[in-house]
Parts: structure tokens; sequence; C-alpha cells
């Protein structure tokens, strides 16, 4: 028996279930079955048996018609049965779940724009970030391949949340969803910050937050862009080498995420920079980018000229939001620009019930 992946009303041998349940003769059928109706991702997902959804439930201890949050747009709502149906399709264990909520509570405010993310042809990932004592309870990935395949936390967490906004809302590839190229975010994307090698507090406790407590922060990204960078060993050649990718993704935008890798992060953290200095630097360094940047010779070249008046690709130090992650294999960070370049988004931070 098989609950039904949308979350819709119906008979169900749960007493405190109240979605739909259908027949199938076995594991594959019951596959096959949600392939049909719609409600993967593509890849197959995990019948999700009642009593497999009372236990994420009780991992979370959550009632099944809690409301976890309310799409702003269209109203549509996302109840505690709705969000623990979807995690066991997507291959969670119940402890995961407390994660999963607190980040539909987080895509559902206002600031996010969660529909508008969900339908642009912009082709935005909703990318969770987890941060707090439940990222190495869960045994999450915070090294090498971070956002890549292999942790069953990073990918299941992530494709959870995926699915939630699939069947719940609707927004389907080619139905609502109207990305023109997407990204392979938009199946799953999970991590956590890799604490051991930042060079300040963490990212939830930048928001306001204690060491203590277990947070998610929800962005709208796109694809990331790649920063190369393996010969400097100051802050300013590390953050040069970020200046130049953050000059292709636009101007004045309100937010961004810079993942800083932790080669990158030891030269930040031995010259003793803060966040608020690399996001000052950053600010500064990118402010109106020279008409013939990628054509004079290269982007260090480029920003050693003086720039025009006008506005930069930041709209103040603030727009940008560091975290560091991945492995220690070499000097590779990465860019991610927020969704129609982070002036319809922003992120959110949400503390894990846990």
């Amino acid at each position: 028996m098989t609950t039904n992946g949308s979350g819709g009303s119906g008979t169900t041998t749960s007493k405190r279930l109240t979605a739909e349940t259908s027949e199938a003769t076995d594991a594959f059928a019951a596959i096959e079955s949600y392939f049909e109706r719609g409600w993967t991702d593509g890849l197959p997902v995990v019948p999700p048996r009642p009593e497999a959804v009372e236990a994420f439930l009780d991992a979370a201890n959550l009632q099944p018609d809690q409301i976890l949050g309310v799409e702003p747009t269209k109203g549509a709502v996302i109840t505690a049965e709705k969000a623990a149906i979807n995690a066991v399709m997507a291959g969670c264990r119940p402890e995961y779940m407390p994660v999963v909520a607190a980040a539909v509570e987080a895509i559902t405010e206002d600031q996010f724009s969660l529909h508008g993310i969900s339908v642009s042809t912009m082709g935005a990932g909703i990318l969770i970030v987890v941060n707090g004592p439940i990222a190495q309870e869960l045994g999450m990935n915070d090294a090498e391949s971070v956002f890549g395949p292999g942790n069953r936390a990073n990918a299941t967490i992530g494709r959870a949340v995926r699915l939630i906004v699939s069947n719940v809302l609707n927004t389907r590839a080619g139905d609502l969803d109207k990305a023109t190229l997407g990204h392979a975010g938009k199946y799953t994307w999970c991590i956590t910050e890799k604490v051991s090698r930042l060079p300040w507090e963490p990212l939830h406790v930048a928001r306001g937050l204690s060491q203590d407590d277990s947070a998610v922060t929800a962005f709208a990204g796109l694809s990331g862009i790649q920063v190369g960078e393996h010969e400097a060993n100051t802050p300013e050649g590390v953050l040069d080498a970020f200046a130049g990718r953050l000059y292709a993704v636009g101007q004045g935008m309100q937010e961004v995420l810079i993942v800083i890798c932790p080669e990158h992060a030891a030269f930040l953290k031995s010259a003793g920079w803060s966040r608020q200095q690399v996001c000052e630097y950053l600010y500064e360094r990118t402010k109106a980018a020279p008409p013939l940047l990628f054509e004079q010779g290269g982007v260090k070249e480029a920003l050693n000229e003086k720039p025009p008046a006008g506005a930069g690709a930041l709209a103040s130090p603030d727009a940008v939001v560091p975290i560091v992650a991945g492995g220690d294999g070499g000097g590779w960070s990465t860019v991610i620009p927020m969704w129609s370049a982070g002036n319809k988004t922003r992120s959110v931070t949400k503390r894990i019930m846990a």
C-alpha cells in the first residue's frame, strides 16, 4: 500500500493520516505507478507506506495537519503530512524530517519568492545550507564533492524539498515550471558548511542564532560559476578571482552566495580577515567593471585599471554571503548568483526545531 504523493484526500489505513492510499502488488509496481502519475523527479522514488510517514512525523514531533508553510502567491498549503510523504519518497531517513520541515518554512516566506522561482524561465534551484550540530549528527558532507553525489543526507534532503515543490505546488517541468534550461540543482541541492575551516562564525550565527542552534538557510540559486585560483596566497589575490566572476553575473546584485573552498579560506584565516572585510573588498573591487574587461588581456589586468564611475556588480557589501565548504584537493571555489540577479529574492534562515 502506498500513499498519494500529491497529498490528496481519501481513505487510509492510518487513523491520523488523510492522504489517499493506493494498492500495489509490489514495490516495483508502486514505483511505476508514481512515474505514470507524474509524482517523481524522473528518478525512482520510495513508496511512502503510511507507517513510514507516521515515523517521519513523530521524528519531528509534528501533527499531520500542522501547516509548515503557505506559498504566498497561490495560497497552496504545505502540511506536515504532505512534506513527510515527499520526504519518504525522496529517500530520507526519519531523523532528516526536522531539516525538511524548517526548509519548507524558509522557502514559503514572502521574501523568498517561491512562486516566481518555481515558474520562471531563468531556472533557479533551491539550495539548502544546513548549519549547527544537526549537520554533524546526520553525517552530512562538507568536504570533497560537496555539491556532488554520494551522501544520503545531502542528496535526499535537497530532493525532498524539490519533490514537495513539484507535487504540492504542482510546479513540474513543462507544466508550470517553464525553465528554459534549468540546472542539476533542481534535482537536489543541499550542503553544510565546513565548520572546521571557517575563518569566522558560521552562517546561522551571522544571521542572529546561537552556535548551539541548528538552522537551514534557503537560497534561490542559479548554476554556480567556478572560481579557480591556484597561485595567489593573499586575501586580495584570492578575492580578485571572485571579483572577476562577479563582473560576469550582472550589476546591482542585492545578494550573491560565494562558496569558498578550504584552500582559499585558509589564506583569509591566516591573514585574520573577517566576513565583513571580505564583503567590503569585493564590493569595492567590483564597482563599475571596465567595458572591455575580457578583451584587455584577462580579469586580473583589467581589475588593476581605474574603473569608470557608476554602479558596480554589487548593490552593497551586504549583498555578499560568504560560506566555506568543499575538499582540500585544490583551489576551486564557486560564485552562485541568485534568481533575477538577486533582485527579486532573498535568502531565508530558519531555526530547526529538532
